[in-house]
Order: C-alpha cells, then sequence, then structure tokens
C-alpha cells in the first residue's frame, strides 16, 4: 500500500505536467463511463432493484394461456371470474391469492371533475402484495361484499396532487361516479401494482358473475409458499386447469394456465430495449478504452528510456506495471467524475424520453449502487485502456532502448498494436452505426405504413361516462346522439363519430359462431375483434366502405341486429362469397342473429407494427345490450371529430359543446389523431434517439483515434519523409502512401464491423420492423459514411507530411 500510495502521488505530478493530454483522456473516458452510468442508471432502478415489496420473489402473477387455435400468437390472456375462484380453492402451491381488474371513475366535489383509472381489488390483495399503507389501513376480509364496497384506498400521488397531501383524509367520504366513498387509507409512493392504477376499490361479484368462465377481464395475484418454487407451482396449475378442461369443456377446453413472477410480468415490455441499448453503450466504453490505450500507448512509448533506466537500476516488470497502471487508473477515476456529470443529464434525457414506458414508481437516480458501479467501472476502465501500454512498455528491451535516442524509442510493434485497436474502434463504431441505421430505417417505414385510416385533420378525446349516469341504455345512446350532432355542427368541422376502442387502444376479443357451420363449446369457437361504432365513425376516420352499407340512424335496439366487418374478417370466414346478407351470432349477446350489412377496408388495430390484418365486428352503439345476459351498465366512448381545417383550432369549441351538456364531464386525451398515433411510435422513437447518440459518440471517438494514431505516426517518421523528398519523391506520392497508410487498418475495421454487425442483427430483431436486419442499404450507407470519417481523419496528418521541409529534417538529425 506504502508503494501504491507513491505511485499514485508521482501519477499525479507526471499528469499535472501534461494537462492537456490528462483532459483529453478523462473526457474520452468521461463520455463512455458517463453513458455506462446512464444506462445502468435505468436498468438498476427497472431491472435490478427488488420490488418494494415483502419478500418479492415469492410473488407471482398466474394467467391463463388461450387456446392457439382460437388466439394464435397471444400466449397469455386475463382470467375468469369462476376459474379464479377454483384456483383459489384447489391449489396448494399458494398461500393466498388475489384478483384484480380496471376500474374507471370520475371524482366530483372539487374545482372540476377528474377522471381516474384505479382497480377493483379483492380483500386480500395488499396483504398478498405484503404492502403497508402510509396512512390509515387496506381492504379487511368481507369488504369486497355487496353493501361494503364503498371504501376506497389512495395512491400517494392521487393523494397528493387531488387532496394536497392531506393527513386527514383518512374517514373522509368523497364523491366517485356520483356515489360516496369512504377513504380508508393511502399507500407509499412505491406501491403501484398495478401500476395504472390510482386508486383501488372492493372488486364485488353478485353470484351470477362469479360464475362466469367464458368472460377473461382479470389479473390474478398470487404469493408461493415458503419452499415452493416457480416450476413447482406451474406443474400444479396445468394439472388443476387440465381437470377444469375436462369438467367445464365448453368453457376451458385447451385453456391452461401460467405462472409468472410479478418482477418479470412489470418490466417484460421495456427489458428488450433497455438490454440492447445496454450492450451498445458497453460498445461506446470499449471504443472509449482503445481510443485512450492509443494514446497512452504513444505516451508511453516516448517514456521508453525513462521506464528502461528504472529497469535498469532494479525496477522489477511487476513494479513498472504498478506504476504505470496507477497512473491509468487515476485517468480513469477522473474520467468516472467527469461521467457522473454527464450521467445526470443522461438520466433526466433517458426518463423524459421513456417515462411512459417505464413502470409506475420506479425511481430512476444516481444512487450509491450506482455511485459504486461507477466506481468499479472507472478502476476496470483504467485497467482495460491501461493494460496493453503498460505491458508493452514494461517488456521492452532495456540494452536497446538505452542506445536510441528519445525520439526514436517507437518501434514497428508498437505501430501493430496502435492499427489493431484502431481496428477495434472502427469495428465497433460500425456495428452501432449500422444499429441505428437500421433502427431509423425501422422508424420511417412504420411512419409511412398506411394504418388503414386517414389520421390528418381529426381530433379525439375520450369521455368517461360513470356506470350510475344514465338510468338506462336509452338515456345514454340519446346523449351520445345529442352530443354528436352538436359537434358536427360546429364550424369547419366534416363529420362526428365514436366508438369504445381506438386503433393502437386494447379492445375486445370475443367468440362468435357463423350461421351454417356445425356448432361447438365456446372454447372452440373462433375469437374475432369487436368494436362498437356510432353513425358518421367510418367517415370520420376516412375507413373505406368496401361494399354493402354504413350504420345509419335506423340501426337501433328495436330493428334487427346489423353488423359491418372488415375485409380480412369476410375473406376468413367466407372466401370466395359475397359476405353481404350473411349471419352470425356473438357469443356473449345470445340468442340474436346479426346480420352483416357492409363490409369495410382493414385497420391495424393492434399498432402499425402488426403484419397480419384483424378479423374485425363492428356492432352499432344502439344495438350493443342487444341479447345481453348481463346487467346493462354504461361506459364511455373514444370520440373522433374530422375538420376542414387545423383540428387544434378546435379544443375550445368542442370542450365547451361538451361541457354545455354537462359541466362536470370530465374530458380524456384530447389531441389530434396525429400526436395520439404519434405516441405509440415513443419506444422505437427513443430507442433510435439513443443508439443514434451512443453511434455519433462513437464515430467522433473513433475519428479521434485514426487521427491521433496516424498524426502520431508521421510525427515519428518525419525524418524518413525527409530524406524520402530529399531523393525527389513528390508531395503527392508522400500524401497518397500517408492516407493508405492510414485507411489499411479502418477498411480491415468495416469488415469486421459488417460481420459483427450481420451477427448483432438477430439481437435487434424484435425492435426492427418493416426492415431487414440484413437490409444491404443500411449497411452500405454506413460503411460509406464511417469510410469519409476515416478518409477525412487521415487527410489531416497526410497534408502535414507532405509540408515537410527535407533540408531542417535532416539538419535537425
Amino acid at each position: 500500500m506504502t508503494k501504491m500510495m507513491q505511485d499514485l502521488k508521482y501519477g499525479l505530478r507526471v499528469l499535472r505536467k501534461s494537462p492537456g493530454f490528462a483532459a483529453i483522456a478523462m473526457l474520452v473516458l468521461g463520455l463512455g463511463i458517463g453513458a455506462n452510468t446512464a444506462i445502468f442508471s435505468v436498468i438498476n432502478a427497472v431491472l435490478l432493484r427488488p420490488l418494494p415489496y415483502r419478500d418479492p420473489s415469492r410473488l407471482v402473477h398466474v394467467w391463463h394461456v388461450p387456446p392457439p387455435k382460437s388466439f394464435p400468437g397471444i400466449t397469455l390472456f386475463s382470467v375468469s371470474a369462476a376459474n379464479y375462484l377454483d384456483w383459489k380453492k384447489q391449489n396448494s402451491v399458494f398461500s393466498d391469492m388475489s384478483i384484480y381488474s380496471g376500474a374507471s371513475v370520475t371524482l366530483t366535489g372539487g374545482d372540476k371533475p377528474e377522471f381516474v383509472v384505479g382497480s377493483a381489488v379483492s380483500s386480500s390483495f395488499f396483504s398478498i402484495l405484503g404492502a403497508d399503507p402510509l396512512l390509515g389501513r387496506t381492504f379487511l376480509p368481507g369488504e369486497d361484499t355487496a353493501g361494503k364496497d364503498h371504501e376506497v384506498v389512495l395512491t400517494y400521488e392521487l393523494w397528493q396532487s387531488r387532496f394536497g397531501g392531506d393527513r386527514s383524509i383518512v374517514n373522509k367520504t368523497i364523491m366517485m361516479n356520483d356515489e360516496p366513498y369512504t377513504v380508508i387509507g393511502v399507500m407509499g409512493p412505491k406501491v403501484r401494482q398495478p401500476e395504472y392504477a390510482k386508486l383501488w376499490i372492493p372488486l364485488v361479484w353478485t353470484p351470477k358473475e362469479a360464475a362466469v368462465r367464458g368472460e377473461h377481464h382479470s389479473v390474478v395475484l398470487a404469493r408461493l409458499k415458503p419452499g415452493v418454487d416457480i416450476q413447482q407451482a406451474q406443474a400444479e396449475m396445468t394439472t388443476i386447469s387440465d381437470r377444469l378442461a375436462r369438467q367445464y369443456p365448453e368453457d376451458d377446453k385447451d385453456w391452461g394456465a401460467k405462472v409468472a413472477p410479478l418482477s418479470e410480468d412489470i418490466v417484460s415490455d421495456v427489458r428488450p430495449s433497455l438490454l440492447v441499448l445496454l450492450g451498445a453503450v458497453g460498445f461506446v466504453l470499449l471504443i472509449a478504452c482503445a481510443n485512450v490505450a492509443n494514446l497512452l500507448l504513444a505516451r508511453a512509448l516516448a517514456r521508453g528510456r525513462e521506464v528502461a533506466i528504472r529497469s535498469a537500476l532494479g525496477a522489477s516488470r511487476l513494479r513498472l506495471l504498478q506504476q504505470l497502471m496507477c497512473e491509468t487508473i487515476i485517468l480513469s477515476v477522473g474520467g468516472g467524475l467527469a461521467g457522473i456529470a454527464l450521467a445526470h443529464y443522461g438520466v433526466q434525457f433517458i426518463v423524459k424520453f421513456l417515462g411512459d414506458q417505464l413502470p409506475k414508481g420506479v425511481d430512476v437516480s444516481l444512487d450509491a449502487q450506482v455511485l459504486l458501479f461507477t466506481l468499479a467501472l472507472s478502476v476496470l476502465t483504467g485497467m482495460i485502456a491501461g493494460i496493453v501500454p503498460a505491458l508493452r512498455l514494461s517488456k521492452a528491451n532495456v540494452n536497446e532502448t538505452l542506445k536510441q535516442s528519445t525520439a526514436r524509442v517507437a518501434d514497428s510493434g508498437g505501430n501493430r498494436t496502435r492499427s489493431i485497436l484502431v481496428v477495434c474502434e472502427v469495428a465497433l463504431s460500425l456495428m452501432l452505426l449500422a444499429g441505428a441505421g437500421l433502427m431509423m430505417r425501422s422508424l420511417a417505414h412504420l411512419r409511412s405504413t398506411n394504418p388503414g385510416f386517414d389520421a390528418n385533420n381529426v381530433l379525439t378525446f375520450s369521455l368517461p361516462i360513470p356506470r350510475t349516469r344514465f338510468k338506462n341504455a336509452g338515456e345514454e345512446f340519446l346523449y351520445w346522439n345529442q352530443l354528436l350532432s352538436r359537434l358536427e355542427t360546429l364550424p369547419g368541422v366534416e363529420h362526428a363519430g365514436a366508438t369504445d376502442d381506438l386503433p393502437f387502444d386494447s379492445g375486445s376479443h370475443q367468440p362468435i359462431a357463423i350461421e351454417g357451420t356445425p356448432a361447438v363449446p365456446m372454447a372452440e369457437q373462433p375469437e374475432v375483434d369487436v368494436r362498437l361504432a356510432t353513425t358518421g365513425f367510418f367517415q370520420s376516420m376516412r375507413i373505406p366502405l368496401v361494399s354493402g352499407r354504413d350504420f345509419n340512424h335506423g340501426d337501433t335496439a328495436d330493428h334487427p341486429p346489423v353488423i359491418i366487418v372488415s375485409e380480412a374478417m369476410a375473406k376468413r370466414f367466407w372466401p370466395g362469397q359475397d359476405p353481404i346478407g350473411k349471419r352470425l351470432t356473438l357469443t356473449f349477446l345470445p340468442g340474436h342473429l346479426r346480420e352483416v350489412v357492409g363490409v369495410i377496408a382493414d385497420v391495424k388495430l393492434d399498432g402499425l407494427t402488426q403484419n397480419d390484418a384483424n378479423s374485425i365486428i363492428y356492432v352499432p352503439l344502439e344495438q350493443s345490450s342487444v341479447g345481453s345476459t348481463q346487467d346493462w351498465r354504461s361506459f364511455g366512448l373514444d370520440v373522433v371529430v374530422r375538420s376542414k381545417t387545423n383540428p387544434g383550432d378546435l379544443f375550445t369549441a368542442v370542450s365547451r359543446t361538451v361541457h354545455e351538456k354537462d359541466p362536470n364531464q370530465p374530458i380524456m386525451h384530447l389531441m389530434t389523431l396525429d400526436a395520439f398515433m404519434a405516441n405509440t411510435l415513443v419506444p422505437q422513437r427513443f430507442n433510435m434517439l439513443m443508439l443514434q447518440v451512443f453511434a455519433l459518440i462513437a464515430l467522433v471517438l473513433a475519428s479521434m483515434g485514426i487521427y491521433s494514431v496516424l498524426a502520431y505516426t508521421v510525427r515519428r517518421r518525419l525524418r524518413e519523409i525527409g530524406i524520402r523528398m530529399a531523393l525527389g519523391a513528390q508531395s503527392s506520392d508522400v500524401l497518397r502512401q500517408i492516407v493508405l497508410e492510414g485507411m489499411k487498418p479502418a477498411v480491415i475495421g468495416l469488415a469486421i464491423g459488417i460481420t459483427g454487425a450481420l451477427m448483432m442483427g438477430r439481437v435487434l430483431h424484435s425492435l426492427v420492423f418493416g426492415v431487414s436486419t440484413r437490409d444491404p442499404v443500411t449497411y452500405l450507407s454506413v460503411s460509406l459514411l464511417l469510410a469519409a470519417i476515416a478518409l477525412m481523419a487521415t487527410a489531416v496528418p497526410a497534408y502535414r507530411a507532405t509540408k515537410v521541409d527535407p533540408i531542417m529534417t535532416l539538419r535537425d538529425e
């Protein structure tokens, strides 16, 4: 340790004498370390940090696995009430199970109404989760039964934003959906399960609802018993599912169960992007290490006589290595400090762009664990960057080095080492550039993809309707007809319509029975997407009508039920036939055959990235309750308004029109349809942007590496160049020789980089859409760009070489 401290002090003195070199090396390392620290901060918060619940490793979700024939490509599905109750009764691997689903409410009683997405949960939810309230209590057994269900637990966020952090809120009454609810507790800021919920209310089923097996609306949370692992739980749930499938074949045939750790379910959507970015930022760090290693190697070789003298005086090779590595580690720790400053802004940037994609309640910050990571990364980076120069210098021939002048210590071996480092930099840079290029091409493809509708000049918003708002369905249908009629009278409005779920939003999948086909159990019936639509919806969205007719105001509950189907639906069930006049039954709305009166063009319901067209049934709004076996309930709709001009000019007029009918009606997600679609591409834009940033850093570092190596080589060969020019060599000859020498490692690096990029394409496969990961246009473009940068980096040293004065060079010698 004494020798180590001596070496550190000596290293500081040496670096203090070369402030320019130290600053450049620290800046280069700071870029690599800072980028890694920023990405690791997010990964630490999202993937590594344990969930803020008691013994979180034992928390699991239990999902349905739907029949592949009915749900192609879907591996997990929500759970039905009756199956959950049987799972809970028959399992022996869970200490307890709970179930929850979404619950939307409208808060009133304040300055303005507020629509809030919450969760309806069974009474054991919080005890299973292992989360204690900040204030008050959570639900007690029996408080999820009818008559005892008007209690609510608030999230910390809602408590702060809506109620100003009032600590006396517990036991107070608030109005939700025009009904009184008692606040019994407030959870801490880290409790956000499910992550969309801002409050929790009891989940109450009637006996009729609890017996339903065929409708799947909920998610099951469970806690493993001590000593039980995921594999054991999965085996038992598979056995129970098989037993239920035999017992209830009508509903449960071919339906399985999947046990998944809660932590994996929470981060499953964002994990691939973060891991790809971690790999990309690792490339940046390796390029920074190679760059600094080149700088250190050039500087170390210039100190060859000093090291040789120390060796001649008795210093061992290990002692020399320690001294040289101490100097490098000082640089890397300095770079780490600079990296922390850069990471602070990098984390803010990432959270700003990726915030909606990260799990709610996750605190992304430079905490102690991240700082420890940065320190370890800095030391490791210093060792990686310094080991090659240190080994190279410590094994030099002492006698030969002492015989040479200081200016001629460098040898061909040092040149080979520096060239190899440049090859590595160029190869890694090309791989990053290829990744960024593929993401750019993918995003451009997505933006040019036809979604099946025209999003230009369309305003959209959501109107959540409390279930207690209207006495019957007729009152609600009248409300929507009057509102849409008023919207269509606004200046500049062409059409107005509404649907229950806009494209790119989640929606209903339902089984159907086609007239004329053999009757099969519901579990074997084909599933299609079902959407509600009002008159004017297709015109507002400009979804082309292929054949038949549109909905009209005569499609009411007292008229024969009708539907409109998508082209994909028509081709799937009536290939080669005219679908107009064909009939089918919606299994959840039995007893009524619905006649196809129109065929509409296909729409991408699941996002721009989907390949296969959806089979869609559109049901007219006023016939949506025909045949329903459930109690009628109100719902909200998404409204679309097509404008002749800029739809942003309609914000005020639309809000005024809605509030003229009901001042307490909240308006949600008021935006243009273009903006709504753009929000669905945020993950792709973020991935592209981050890869572009990393590729740009890599490009700068690689060009610096090429320039520094060639500049050093030219400086070491001034005498040779001077002699060549004295013997008659032309400037063009010298220029060509230097450029060719500088481009040689760059070309080798390009070849290796293309091979590496092709291999890396497998990693990017899930993030790229509409573009092959072997896209030749991308690889050719980035190769030409990197080659041009390399050529520019060689041009300056080569040009300087042509300005050598032979007489002055020989005179100096």
